[in-house]
């Protein structure tokens, strides 16, 4: 069912059920009936109030009926009260302010990123605000144009004491496409809960620079693996009956040695290179499902910043793509234009060009005057003509018809302390928590460790107590985060193990950032807390040290300039390892660490990322064998920033050694290898590959291919496997990518268990771009690889396309 009809179907319960009640005066007519709303309040139903009309007729009707002031305003956003509005419920002064005419969207309003909010909890008061706020767009707005509500939500709703997930690097690692389409839809009940109608999510930024803060918010670094999760949490939100819009559009995350904040981004990519990798997940997610929303982004490509350009926003996402919703400024996108690409000479001028090329609504932290005032001046003096300015209405007023605002726009009250954190929610955020993590090492089968052969543990690392290394932004808010020491006491409780408790360290020295590049001894105090930590060591069985990072070292505007562990955490990483016990590393972060001692020294290492509300759970339900970790890196770890840019995938040979043999041999200057590969990680069980077949017919245009094989547990305890299926093109007219993930799949597997499993390859898993600039697949042979990782193959075959 769409979400159009599902709407349709709740205007049978009569919109008046769900109108906030208020006293009618005589002079005041009743607008609402069964069945529609007389939004303009005129006593008769006029097409666009008309829900069995065509939304197309609707529209047309509507945009017929409005002055220029109604028209502009459905082009810009109002943040919420503590952000931009000064009133968190309508006054009287509304009816003097700019909404008088109406408003596009207003953004987190309420949800408790701004403390003054008074209504963010409990949620059906929160719900009662905002159908107040919609109320007075409805009934004290000459035609009733109904506001839309927007959140952001890439990690769970960003609302007070919504369900918390991990961040989307570590829901990148559980590579399971059908648990990340689960918490789609958990965001989108939510979100329709709390009265929200457009969430910003997810990410689809790909990330291929790990220095980058931002990092932390993307699905990783495979354009393939994050179009597989873009779709499936698109499709979980949208059955939810909200609408979701696509963050950052386009090139956002391929900032010059990987900075963030106050620079201009200035990505430096060939244009093959910025289609097949970084557009590839927006092209896929719009073209796959009803995407009625995207973010346009900060940065330029090749001088021409994506705000202002026809080509990004129209030629591409409109006409090529196919997207019909509304394009939505990323903050001050629009002011950049002039104040930082300086491609236009005053705000104004930045206005006409961002309008121009596609831009419908303008959302900033200032007030809406800021957008409007210029905007208006533009259309008075013809700079922008009613034909255009109706255009970018007419985007926005289709998301809003098919979100249902003009036939339901009333949420219930009492529904969303029924729905936002439940029981089941929070059950999948446990489930989320563990298959995020990913195990990295584990020498002589430390792990799982044993209770019943444990006296003492010490629980040790700046992180283990540390909530602020479990979340990130951009998601549930006021979560009660489950540290990682807090959730090994809690497995403990009624064993009989003693857990210990020490910090070592602080997260960061005192001279962090500048420690990152000079090396700043330790203090006195610092030498005492290692000493401290190392004398608790030697009384226990076992070491799980806590290190890695929080939400003051990554995210936005949070990019790093060393990919080591920050601060003096090698210091005690170095003196716990010299004692003879089982170390075993818990890394909590989000850049991707290069963790060389720890590989060398530690007994055994799992990376938790920042793993939401209940990671201290998971982590306790690995360490102690509950759970068998089956994540998989969604990014190539580092030996060294040095490397960079070392990613999956690469062209053929741009990441090999240097010469060590014949006339120029002399290459031994360099550290080649990754840490860990993309699509590494390990298990407490083994798996076998066997009895690999491809079949089928496949032309350049159309046809496919089926390959199929078995995979078998062969270990002793049930556990979770992730084949992966890579294509090679051996000879093509432009040079590709060495190796091209085209299919994976998490499956649980019992002792023994075998089961055949079997992707499909299509023509447009194969395409390279060519001279003409077209997508083509070309004829010629071709190469599948089935394994564990992208340096890991078990099985090998080919196929050949000759028509």
């Amino acid at each position: 069912m769409t979400m159009t009809m599902r709407m349709k179907m709740l205007v049978c319960i009569a919109v008046v059920l769900l109108a906030p009640k208020q006293e009618m005066t005589a002079q005041q007519k009743p607008i609402y009936h069964k069945g529609w709303i007389d939004f303009n309040k005129n006593g008769e139903k006029d097409i666009y109030e008309d829900f069995t009309e065509p939304i197309e007729s609707r529209i047309e009707n509507l945009i017929s009926l409005m002055t220029t002031e109604e028209k502009t305003m459905q082009m810009v956003t109002l943040y919420g009260y503590g952000r931009v509005a000064e009133d968190e419920i309508p006054t009287p002064d509304w009816k003097n302010e700019l909404w008088k005419d109406g408003l596009a969207n207003i953004d987190e309003a309420s949800n408790g990123v701004s403390e003054k909010a008074q209504y963010t909890f409990p949620y059906s008061k929160h719900v009662w605000a905002l159908n107040q706020i919609q109320q007075f767009f409805i009934e004290d707005t000459r035609l009733g144009i109904p506001v839309e509500f927007t959140n952001e939500g890439i990690r769970g709703l960003n609302h007070v004491k919504a369900t918390s997930f991990p961040a989307q690097i570590g829901m990148g690692a559980t590579w399971n496409p059908d648990l990340v389409y689960k918490v789609g839809q958990v965001i989108g009940k939510e979100a329709f809960a709390l009265g929200y109608h457009n969430i910003y999510s997810p990410v689809l930024d790909v990330a291929r620079d790990q220095r980058w803060g931002r990092i932390v918010e993307s699905f990783g670094e495979d354009p393939f693996l994050v179009s597989e999760y873009g779709v499936q949490i698109s499709k979980g939100l949208q059955e939810q009956g909200v609408v979701n819009s696509l963050k950052h559009y386009a090139i956002y995350s391929a900032p010059k040695g990987g900075r963030d904040g106050h620079v201009r981004l200035d990505p430096h990519l060939s244009w093959r290179d910025m289609h097949q990798m970084y557009l590839y997940p927006f092209k896929r997610t719009i073209q796959e499902t009803d995407i009625m929303g995207v973010m346009s982004s900060y940065n330029d490509y090749d001088g021409e910043p994506i705000t202002g350009s026809h080509y990004f926003l129209t030629e591409l996402l409109r006409d090529t793509y196919g997207f019909k919703g509304y394009v939505v400024s990323d903050s001050d996108a629009l002011a950049y234009l002039y104040s930082k690409h300086k491609v236009v000479g005053s705000y104004k001028q930045a206005v006409l060009k961002a309008v121009t090329a596609g831009l419908n609504v303008r959302t900033t932290f200032n007030h809406p005057k800021n957008f409007i005032e210029p905007l208006r001046e533009l259309v008075a003096e013809g700079s922008i003509s009613q034909d255009l300015l109706n255009q970018r209405v007419r985007e926005v007023l289709l998301v809003k018809f098919k979100e249902g605002l003009f036939d339901n726009p009333y949420r219930n009250e009492k529904n969303a302390d029924e729905v936002v954190y439940n029981s089941n929610h929070k059950a999948l955020s446990l489930k989320a928590s563990q298959e995020s993590i990913v195990l990295l090492k584990n020498d002589k089968r430390t792990l799982p460790l044993d209770k019943n052969k444990l006296s003492g543990i010490l629980v040790c690392g700046p992180t283990a107590q540390s909530t602020s290394s479990s979340i990130s932004r951009y998601g549930a808010l006021q979560s009660k985060i489950v540290s990682g020491h807090q959730g090994i006491v809690e497995y403990l409780k009624g064993s009989k193990v003693e857990v210990a408790y020490e910090k070592g360290v602080d997260i960061k020295d005192a001279h962090w950032p500048d420690s990152e590049v000079f090396d700043v001894p330790l203090e006195t105090e610092e030498e005492k807390m290692i000493a401290n930590a190392v004398n608790e060591a030697q009384q226990s069985d076992a070491v799980i040290l806590f290190l890695g990072e929080d939400e003051t070292m990554v995210g936005e505007n949070l990019s790093r300039t060393s990919l080591d562990l920050p601060g003096h955490q090698k210091n005690l990483l170095k003196a716990l390892s010299k004692l003879d016990k089982p170390l075993i590393v818990v890394l909590l972060n989000g850049h991707p660490l290069s963790i060389n001692f720890a590989d060398r020294r530690a007994d055994a290492i799992l990376e938790a990322w920042f793993p939401g509300e209940f990671g201290g759970q998971a982590i306790a339900e690995i360490l102690f064998g509950d759970y068998n970790p089956g994540g998989k890196l969604p990014v190539t770890v580092l030996r060294s920033v040095g490397q960079i840019p070392f990613n999956f995938p690469y062209k053929r040979d741009s990441q090999l050694g240097q010469a060590k043999e014949g006339p120029n041999g002399t290459g031994e200057s360099r550290v080649v290898t990754e840490l860990y590969p993309f699509g590494y990680g390990l298990s407490y069980t083994s798996f076998d590959y066997d009895d690999l077949k491809v079949h089928g017919d496949i032309s350049t245009t159309a046809g496919k291919l089926s390959v199929s094989f078995t995979v078998k547990n062969t270990g002793k305890i049930a556990g979770d496997v992730v084949p992966q299926l890579y294509v090679n093109d051996e000879i093509s007219s432009r040079t590709t990518y060495e190796w091209q993930l085209r299919g994976f799949k998490r499956i649980h597997l019992k002792p023994n268990e075998m089961r055949k499993v079997e992707f499909e390859i299509y023509p447009k898993d194969l395409e390279l771009i060519d001279d003409n600039r077209d997508f083509v697949v070309e004829k010629g042979d071709f190469n599948i690889a089935i394994g564990n990782s992208s340096k890991d193959f078990r099985l090998k075959d080919s196929f050949k396309i000759e028509k």
